[in-house]
């Protein structure tokens, strides 16, 4: 399936008076909910009209904690309703995701959405031919896009500090396990869909963000313990053919014996970066790799998860009219790498990509 790179919006079609402040009903009330609430809450020109949760007294705690006075919906429908909500977060558990985007697509909703974006192709297809159809603005939180060391990486490549990625590695290790509220519903097939849905898909992002298009998939899974409670293969490794003529890695591990680890490691023509070290052809007294200083991805800082900026962007993207650095039909590429890297650990074969 073929789909718009674009939003299809000229300024000012977002409706409404354009100086009011953007108004929007948050879906959850879970953590990643609250962190979106205090992100809408500290921004100037936005504001919390509703909050739609499956427990009215969860969702009452959660914003006298915050600090923050919105009402709380009866229900999703009532918000799609309600002429005055500009705009929807999604942080639903996935299965409804897809259900949740087309229905606000259809009521001119804008649209912040949770990862994974779908937990299957037919359903993220779908997502992307009522998105064509109702253009609205959307913004997919592949929330590491606004991390400092990620806007680091991303600048300097911009900059051919190290010239065309030719490989990329890129590994998400985090134990995903009881300690986790999500933990429950995540390790289950039905809602956590596998190793690389449910988390491992940062990486994949990443690769994409950094090195370009996945054109061609292999991977491989596992378990860690035979008494794993995960409904899938916890672990993953795929590797990847790049549009650019490179390669690419992603390992995704949800049940190991490590502290939580975001590795980027990217080899170019003229140097290379990891993580937050460079070797670069610009600096050509260089005999090791320089330090930046910065909050990485697995920092451990709240900051490492920047849905501040990530909020910040979206409200101007909704009063310029200028796509987010994720748009939907961004991220609709990397989630078909995840469904492609799924496709090939199941059948043991290699998956050419939809789009490529």
């Amino acid at each position: 399936m073929k789909i718009k790179a674009e939003t299809g919006l000229e300024q000012g079609d977002e409706g409404g008076d354009i100086m009011s402040k953007l108004r929007f009903a948050v879906v959850g009330s879970g953590w990643v909910a609250g962190e979106y609430m205090k992100a809408i809450n500290a921004h100037t020109d936005a504001e919390i009209g509703a909050v739609v949760s499956r427990s009215r007294e969860f969702a009452a705690e959660k914003l006298a904690a915050l600090g923050i006075d919105a009402p709380i919906a009866a229900s999703y429908e009532e918000v799609l309703n309600d002429s005055r909500i500009d705009a929807v977060v999604l942080c639903s558990t996935p299965e409804q995701r897809a259900e949740q985007t087309i229905a606000a697509a259809r009521r001119g909703k804008h649209i912040v959405m949770e990862k994974p974006l779908a937990l299957n192709r037919r359903e993220l297809w779908n997502m992307a031919e009522a998105l064509e159809q109702h253009p609205v603005h959307t913004v997919a939180s592949f929330v590491l896009r606004w991390n400092p060391s990620f806007n680091n990486t991303k600048a300097l490549i911009e900059d051919d500090a190290i010239g065309r990625v030719y490989m990329a590695q890129i590994d998400y290790w985090h134990h995903v396990g009881k300690q986790y509220s999500q933990y429950r519903w995540s390790k289950t097939m039905e809602l956590g869909g596998s190793s690389m849905l449910s988390a491992g898909c940062h990486a994949v992002d990443a690769v994409r963000y950094f090195a370009g298009d996945i054109v061609e998939v292999s991977a491989f899974g596992c378990r860690t313990w035979a008494d794993s409670d995960y409904g899938f293969d916890p672990n993953a490794i795929a590797i990847f053919k790049l549009k650019n003529g490179g390669i690419g890695k992603v390992s995704s591990s949800l049940e190991c014996k490590t502290p939580y680890i975001f590795n980027v490691h990217l080899l170019g023509e003229q140097g290379a970066i990891m993580n937050n070290r460079l070797f670069s052809h610009k600096l050509p007294g260089q005999t090791d790799y320089t330090v930046i200083p910065t909050i990485l991805p697995d920092s451990g800082d709240v900051s490492h998860h920047p849905f501040v900026e990530e909020i910040n962007e979206f409200v101007a993207s909704v009063r310029s009219g200028a796509a987010t650095r994720c748009t939907f039909q961004d991220a609709y590429k990397s989630m078909e790498v995840c469904f492609a890297i799924d496709e090939s650990i199941a059948s043991g074969k290699t998956v050419i990509l939809p789009s490529a």
